[in-house]
């Protein structure tokens, strides 16, 4: 599943339940992945320039394997998050979209505005500017 969801003045929010689905459209793209945020998700966010992106804690894991993505992002200065497992389940993102909570953020998200206990579906509209009704 890969959906547009929001648009802001600062742009899109694109729901995904795989990082594999990130395409050159999605650049500057908040894109919401219901994919773990290890190492081979990183990669893949690397691909394409996006301006913010979430994945999926996974549990944390051995070492923090499953959030390893986020410090290859910060890296290159890209905001990136993780949604708690125990809120969202992971490769679903409609589920990680309406109940997702953010348990981690890099140093470029924090910056962003994105903090630990967000909820992500609140904090991906503020942060492409869409206001509320």
């Amino acid at each position: 599943m890969k959906q547009a969801v929001a648009q802001g003045p600062r742009g899109c929010v694109v729901l995904m339940d795989s990082i594999t689905r990130v395409e050159p459209q999605d650049a500057g793209s908040v894109v919401v992945s219901a994919s773990h945020g290890g190492t081979s998700s990183g990669r893949f966010a690397l691909e394409v320039p996006l301006a913010l992106v979430f994945f999926n804690d996974a549990g944390v894991g051995k070492d923090g394997a499953g959030i390893a993505a986020l410090a290859m992002l910060e890296q290159r200065r890209i905001p990136a998050a993780c949604v708690a497992h125990t809120s969202a389940r992971i490769g679903d993102v409609l589920d990680t979209w309406e109940n997702g909570v953010v348990s981690f953020a890099n140093a470029s998200a924090v910056q962003a505005g994105i903090s630990p206990g967000d909820r992500l579906a609140a904090a991906a509209v503020r942060y492409v500017g869409v206001l509320p009704s």
